[in-house]
């Protein structure tokens, strides 16, 4: 039998906790697992990016930048994962090319060799500057595509948007169905279209939360997908991966056989069952949620959907809103609900049911996405719509971050009291206040 082994990225480390313990796993935590996770054969290990900067800085009093080379250190033979909102880097908003070119460079030199990189709304402009800087550091640039469904996003649509990071030079693309939506003939057959038209590996990553992540990843084996991202399944299911053990399992045997040790996974998997005990309070449900079907409201999403309507007393107009989130996401041009669009159109779904009347208040983010300043929506928003929100203000046509004025210099002008370090400037740039706190604490405590 012709060996074609289907390799595994193993998410356990970001996206995992990241989705059910509300990114909150301490360095510590992984660092007493990490040379184990190295033995496996994995290939490569996703440890930062995504919400883990911001929580680490913000909630668990610790440095990012230190956490990845700590990391590095134990992990010597597996390649260390990142994943990168493009032209947002790790924050909510574009940043100057000095700041992303910067952050490629230490992120590389810290440890990181694959830069998944990606646009929420599929923008390809707003991730050519990430992806020459990895490919100038060395790095493994991995163009993201942002799997959705719409009357616009389909096979056609995605393979575009493939040549399209082909031509930038990326070596590896990501179909990146961060919602769950995608279902096993339609993993099967965008698979298929893309091993076909465009001479990269291709890699599946999706969430469990609509129940079909392991039977997309079956059909995406049988299509000729190189790699899918599961977790440990401590810390799979729910909105995280599909399980590890049972891919590895279910392909034992064939030509598809990872070749993973299914003893040795069940040994790691007993740490991070102790591991999920310590963060019961926070741990999200690991149960499927199909209204993603119909409304496709990621994980993430709906616990800030919920929370908001908590925070105004509106718990029980959920499902208003639910009802809303389509139908604002059709009024902006179908963006793919992913970070930051899936808070953009969260937020003015509940503004529109909290008020009665649909755009009466916008937010500023919803205000900017409009102008242009977020990219190109992957349609034309009506006009009706855009004059609701923005009146007869100018829409840009040109790469948001074009405008942008370089930040560097001003920045380590601004925090050179405490940085310590070249990287400490950038996660000031990206995250001022909580960086800079975490900043002050770290002086006081090395008094």
């Amino acid at each position: 039998m012709t060996q074609n082994r289907l390799k595994i990225t193993e998410t356990i480390l970001r996206d995992a906790h990241q989705s059910l313990l509300a990114t909150r796993m301490s360095t510590n935590d992984m660092l007493e697992v990490a040379e184990g996770l190295d033995q496996v054969g994995y290939h490569s290990l996703e440890v930062w990016g995504g919400a883990t900067f911001d929580s680490a800085l913000r909630f668990l009093n610790e440095c990012p930048w230190d956490r990845l080379r700590r990391l590095k250190v134990r992990i010597r033979n597996t390649p260390l994962q990142m994943l990168l909102r493009g032209q947002n880097l790790l924050g909510y908003r574009h940043y100057p090319d000095d700041v992303v070119d910067a952050f490629i460079k230490y992120a590389v030199q810290n440890g990181i060799t694959v830069v998944r990189i990606f646009d929420a709304l599929n923008d390809v402009r707003n991730m050519e500057t990430c992806i020459a800087s990895t490919l100038k550091y060395g790095g493994h640039a991995q163009g993201a595509i942002c799997y959705t469904q719409s009357p616009v996003h389909n096979d056609d649509y995605f393979v575009g948007i493939a040549k399209e990071l082909a031509a930038k030079g990326v070596h590896s693309l990501c179909i990146k169905d961060m919602a769950g939506l995608i279902d096993p003939y339609g993993a099967y057959n965008l698979v298929k279209r893309l091993k076909a038209e465009v001479d990269l590996p291709v890699v599946l990553h999706t969430h469990y939360t609509s129940g079909m992540g392991s039977m997309a990843y079956l059909k995406a084996a049988e299509a000729g997908v190189d790699v899918v991202d599961t977790a440990l399944s401590a810390l799979a299911l729910g909105s995280s991966q599909p399980a590890t053990e049972p891919i590895v399992a279910a392909l034992r045997g064939t030509e598809r056989d990872t070749g993973l040790d299914l003893d040795l996974l069940t040994n790691l998997n007993r740490y991070f069952s102790d591991v999920r005990a310590k963060y019961k309070d926070i741990a999200a449900s690991m149960q499927v949620q199909t209204e993603i079907l119909k409304y496709q409201v990621p994980g993430g999403m709906l616990s800030n959907l919920r929370s908001q309507l908590k925070q105004q007393g509106m718990e029980d107009r959920l499902q208003e809103v639910f009802e809303e989130v389509p139908r604002v996401r059709a009024d902006l041009g179908y963006p793919p609900l992913v970070t930051p669009m899936s808070q953009i159109v969260g937020t003015q779904a509940v503004l529109n049911v909290a008020s009665g009347s649909r755009y009466s208040i916008c937010s500023k983010e919803i205000r900017d996405y409009v102008r242009g300043l977020y990219g190109r929506s992957p349609v034309p928003i009506a006009d009706d719509i855009r004059k609701k929100i923005i009146g007869d203000e100018e829409v840009i046509t040109y790469r948001p971050a074009d405008k942008l004025e370089p930040q560097l210099e001003a920045a380590r002008e601004e925090i050179k009291e405490y940085a310590r370090q070249e990287e400490d400037i950038l996660s000031y740039i990206l995250f001022p206040q909580v960086a800079k706190e975490f900043f002050v604490k770290r002086a006081a405590t090395a008094k």
